[in-house]
């Protein structure tokens, strides 16, 4: 695949079991890594559709939402696939109430799955890279709340608007290093987290309104994008943020 392939990397991928996560794990072994997978629960489907490519994948099982020793996972991780060239946080979670009515709970939950869990295993994987002098790709999902207010999901919103600002501040710290930092920012997508919002047909009107492409997102959506920050065709790209939104920005 000339400058976007990937033979001989490995990369971590979190939230890899369904959806976003799991689209991109895909595409990267598509172009040739090899994949570990990180989450809570089973992955059998996204570690079937990888050895299908001839692909080799890996499975580590990990509750980002509790208290982790992040050095032990990547410690397990580069044991099971001696290295880390490419990590993908896209773990995350949302949880929608009222600004008043948000337990401490709730929020401590999201933003420990979609904040916490980003800066830790970065550090983490970062020290492994740097150690082992490997020129890295950090991509970070960030979100459309990474740039905008909505409602009735705060804690989301400050998750998503502190990853779009530690990606940027990576960048600039891991760039001496051959380390590259970036975001995806995908928009109103397929997934598990907008659910209940496509089941209303009333919000989902208003949203595919505002979107000039009329339509939802798919995962395989941010395949492409994910293999470009992932590869080295991207090597002087680094502390951006790029919205994969069907234009949502741009109206």
């Amino acid at each position: 695949m000339g400058p976007f392939g990937l033979s001989g990397k490995v990369a971590l991928v979190t939230g890899a079991r369904t959806g976003l996560g799991q689209a991109m794990a895909v595409a990267l072994a598509e172009a040739g890594a090899e994949i570990v997978g990180l989450g809570p629960r089973p992955m059998a489907e996204t570690k079937l559709r990888i050895m299908e490519l001839g692909r080799r994948f890996e499975e580590l099982q990990c509750d980002l939402s509790t208290d982790v020793d992040f050095e032990a996972v990547v410690a397990e991780a580069t044991g099971k696939s001696e290295k880390i060239d490419i990590l993908v946080n896209n773990a995350g979670t949302i949880h929608r109430a009222d600004f008043l009515d948000v337990a401490k709970a709730e929020w401590d939950r999201v933003m420990n799955i979609n904040l916490r869990s980003v800066f830790f295993l970065t550090q983490a994987v970062a020290r492994q890279m740097i150690e082992s002098r490997i020129a890295g790709r950090i991509i970070n999902i960030a979100s459309l709340l990474s740039f905008q207010g909505g409602i009735r999901i705060a804690a989301y919103t400050a998750s998503k608007h502190g990853v779009a600002g530690l990606t940027r501040l990576l960048a600039n710290e891991l760039a001496p290093h051959d380390i590259t930092v970036n975001a995806i920012a995908p928009g109103y997508m397929e997934t598990d987290n907008t659910a209940a919002l496509r089941a209303d047909p009333i919000r989902s009107d208003k949203i595919l309104d505002r979107i000039p492409m009329r339509r939802w997102g798919r995962p395989a959506d941010l395949a492409t994008a994910a293999l470009f920050l992932a590869s080295p065709a991207s090597s002087y790209v680094t502390g951006t943020v790029i919205p994969v939104d069907g234009g949502w920005l741009a109206r």
